[in-house]
């Protein structure tokens, strides 16, 4: 597991001390999304090179059901598509899965673009795995409403 850090990594760090994760901060994070991507999936392959693929999932959804991540790798296991994406009201969303393939295209991500982006210009090398409650914690107020 890597964990990318940006703007607040100082307050987060101690948060995640003693967790079995590999933390790496994102220098560049004020550039947006896509150089957490390309710093995420750099650590990734340096602690393992052979990396077939990887699970982008985001630290804010705390709702994301058990055995989620486990549905993405089997889909991806029985063929047909290159990666994996996260379906909620009928649209991707993270956790995504991408294999090897896909690596050159994330790092060439750039701006406060994610992935979603990509999963756009290839449907056809995408299939889904469905995800009934995406609580995307993006603002106090989204954090209030999910500790109701």
């Amino acid at each position: 597991v890597v964990e990318v850090l940006g703007a607040a990594a100082a307050e987060i760090r101690p948060a995640l001390s003693g967790l079995d994760v590999s933390l790496v901060v994102n220098p560049a994070w004020a550039a947006g999304l896509a150089s957490s991507l390309r710093t995420g999936l750099d650590r990734a392959l340096a602690l393992a090179p052979d990396l077939a693929a990887v699970i982008v999932a985001l630290a804010d959804q705390p709702g994301l059901p058990d055995g989620h991540l486990d549905q993405l790798m089997a889909r991806h296991r029985a063929g047909g598509c290159t990666a994996v994406a996260s379906l909620t009201d009928g649209a991707p969303v993270p956790p995504l899965l991408f294999d090897r393939s896909w690596f050159e295209r994330l790092r060439a991500l750039r701006g406060d673009v994610g992935a979603r982006a990509l999963l756009r210009e290839h449907p056809a090398e995408i299939a889904t795995v469905p995800l009934a409650s995406n609580a995307d914690l993006d603002t106090p107020e989204d954090y209030t409403r999910f500790t109701r």
